[in-house]
């Protein structure tokens, strides 16, 4: 794998308060009904806060694996002067780190403008045994994972829009 970071986001339009989709998007035991990877989140302590911990059961096909995320950012729009909101965390396995996860909330006319990004934390002198626990555990490449995410990111929005109703890319 190259030194290189990967990243992306992806956005959508939810008809919904920013407050009210970042209640729900931060209550991370909700991310099973939404993302395509993602069963099932266990939050020892909820509800979540800066530096809380949490556990996702994941599933990709025959492919099963576990990650141990923690919370990095957590603003509710109501804390922001232009209404905007922050849910981040990054994802490990084994301790060695794999990602990061964030979800921004800003006002949309009615609604709420969702952007979702994912950013690849294999780097270093880590980055090739995360590399090839991410092939073995889930079946994908890290060449592969961005394509993948793109996908999984798309159909997570599509079906938090959904929840509220109707969506709009």
């Amino acid at each position: 794998m190259s030194k290189s970071q990967w990243s992306l986001e992806e956005h959508i339009e939810v008809d919904a308060a920013p407050e009210e989709v970042h209640r729900v998007v931060s209550d991370v035991r909700n991310m099973g009904r939404w993302s395509p990877e993602c069963r099932r989140v266990w939050v020892p302590r909820p509800p979540v806060r800066t530096g809380s911990r949490f556990v996702g059961f994941n599933r990709s096909g025959l492919f099963v694996w576990f990650t141990v995320c923690r919370v990095t950012a957590l603003r509710a729009p109501a804390a922001s002067p232009d209404g905007s909101g922050e849910f981040t965390f990054d994802v490990a396995v084994f301790g060695l780190p794999i990602a990061r996860w964030g979800y921004r909330f800003e006002p949309a006319g009615e609604g709420t403008r969702v952007t979702e990004g994912w950013r690849d934390l294999r780097t270093g002198r880590s980055a090739r045994l995360a590399g090839l626990l991410g092939s073995v555990f889930t079946g994908t490449k890290p060449e592969r994972r961005i394509e993948v995410n793109r996908a999984g990111m798309r159909t997570t929005l599509a079906r938090l829009a959904a929840d509220f109703g109707r969506g709009a890319a």
